[in-house]
C-alpha cells in the first residue's frame, strides 16, 4: 500500500488523537474525537466553549498529535501543526461526523450550541505502519 492510501485509511478508520498542547514549556495531552477533510486537508474536533484547551491554543497554537490505534499498531504523527478555531460549527459538519463516528450525532443533539469547532492544520506527518515502516508524506 502506498503511503499516502495508508495514510487516508487510518485518518478515516481511526477516530481519536491524543492532542499535545504546550505553554510556558509546560506540556499538555488530552484525547479527543476528530475527523479529516480530504478536500481541506485539515483534521477537525470540537470542544467545549471555554475550555482550557482555547486557552493553551490562543497562548500557543503550534501543536503535535498522533492518531489511537483501534485495532493495530499503525497510526499517524504530526509533529508541527497549527491549530485554529473553524469558521463551520459542528453543525455545518454534521454529516461528516456521524459518517466517521455515528454516535456523535447524540453529541451534536445535546450538546451542540455548548460546543466550538477547531481546525488542525499541517503539511507533513508521518505514517507508522509497523517497527520497521515509518514515511513522510507531505500533503
Amino acid at each position: 500500500m502506498e503511503t499516502i492510501e495508508a495514510f487516508k485509511k487510518i485518518m478515516h478508520e481511526q477516530t481519536e488523537i491524543a492532542l499535545a498542547t504546550s505553554v510556558g514549556e509546560i506540556p499538555n495531552v488530552r484525547i479527543v474525537s476528530f475527523f479529516y477533510d480530504e478536500i481541506k486537508k485539515c483534521l477537525f474536533f470540537s470542544t467545549f466553549k471555554g475550555n482550557q484547551k482555547i486557552v493553551e491554543f490562543q497562548a500557543n497554537p503550534n501543536i503535535a498529535f498522533t492518531t489511537i490505534p483501534i485495532t493495530s499498531t499503525s497510526h499517524v504523527r504530526v509533529k508541527e501543526a497549527q491549530v485554529h478555531k473553524s469558521e463551520l460549527t459542528v453543525y455545518d459538519v454534521r454529516e461528516k461526523w456521524t459518517q466517521k463516528i455515528p454516535s456523535y450525532e447524540e453529541n451534536i443533539k445535546q450538546a451542540g450550541a455548548m460546543l466550538e469547532l477547531y481546525e488542525i492544520h499541517f503539511s507533513e506527518a508521518i505514517v507508522i505502519l509497523g517497527m520497521d515502516s515509518r514515511e513522510i508524506v507531505q500533503l
